[in-house]
This record gives C-alpha cells, structure tokens and sequence, in this order.
C-alpha cells in the first residue's frame, strides 16, 4: 500500500518517518519530491567488481555541471530519509527522464530502518546541465506485511551511508580487494 501525501505528512509529524530536510511543499498526491545533493563522484576507467572503484568527486558548482553521455556518476539525495515502519521506493520522474536523465534504475529498494542519503546511479542521454538542489525524482513509502526486520539492526554493509557510497561488491567476490 502506497501512502498518500497527507499519509506520508502524518508519519512524519508522528516520527514514524524522517525526512530531513523536510519541505510539505515538495509532497504530490503519493510521494515526496526528492532533491540531488551538492556532490558527485564521477566513476574513471573500467570498471572491476572485485575492486574499489577510482572516482573523482566534485562540487556541484551553483551554475550547475554538464553531464556527459556515456560517464557514470554517482550523487546523493539532499535528503536523508528513513523510517522503521515503512519501506522506501526512490525513483527519478517524468522531468528528469524528459531529459534523458536515468536516475537510480537498479537499487531502487529502501528497506525498513534503513536510515540514509541515497546514494543515486546516474547516467545521461544528452549533455545535459544540472544543478545542486534541484529536483530530480520521487519517494514512495510502503506499507508492509509480515514481521519487521530493521536494516539498521542486521549490521549488514551499507548501513552506515550518509553520503555517496560506492559499490563495496568487491567484499564478497573471492580473490577481490578486502
């Protein structure tokens, strides 16, 4: 069950979900929209999944960047959401997708207790300008059935992030860098 935005209102005014910052502005009729932080992490050469990725970071100037077609960057939510009730789905929208931004296709899944600026898979069609703050998707709360298990308390490895994190896939490949 998908909450609505006066749902969503409620559970954060009741604590039961955390969206920091929070801005009733940016509710629709079944979400919150979210905002891409002030960082990226720009991913550089091949890729290994049983090693650390190489990345430069930069500040996301306030006249924006130019992403380029083919780069993969990874950014973060300006907001850290989480809740021990609900389940979180974060996704890009139709704006961002209207220019040919994908945002966040693979991981889409926050779990119950998980506490978190995301971290956001993104990729462009077409150079295209963005900026730091501006609008670029949607969360959806979940309500959920069966017993609770909180991701904060299974101690597994991204529950931790507060930021731009990196694929740590290489931890659970034989023979990868650990």
């Amino acid at each position: 069950m998908i909450l609505t935005a006066s749902a969503i209102a409620a559970a954060v005014a009741a604590g039961e979900i955390t969206i920091a910052p929070f801005d009733p502005v940016r509710l629709s009729p079944n979400a919150y929209d979210w905002r891409l932080g002030e960082t990226l992490r720009v991913c550089e050469g091949d890729l290994d999944a049983a090693e650390p990725t190489p990345f430069t970071e930069i500040a996301i100037p306030s006249d924006g960047l130019v992403l380029e077609p083919g780069v993969l960057y990874l950014g973060a939510t300006l907001e850290h959401t989480g809740s021990e009730r609900y389940a979180q789905l974060l996704n890009g929208d139709r704006t961002t997708g209207a220019l040919g931004i994908w945002v966040h296709v693979s991981a889409p899944l926050g779990h119950v207790g998980h506490a978190i600026r995301w971290t956001l898979e993104i990729r462009a069609a077409k150079p295209v300008r963005v900026y730091p703050g501006m609008t670029f998707g949607k969360l959806v709360f979940l309500q959920t059935f069966g017993a609770p298990a909180s991701y904060q308390q299974l101690g597994l490895k991204y529950t931790a992030t507060d930021g731009i994190d990196m694929s740590r896939l290489y931890e659970e490949i034989p023979g990868g860098t650990a």
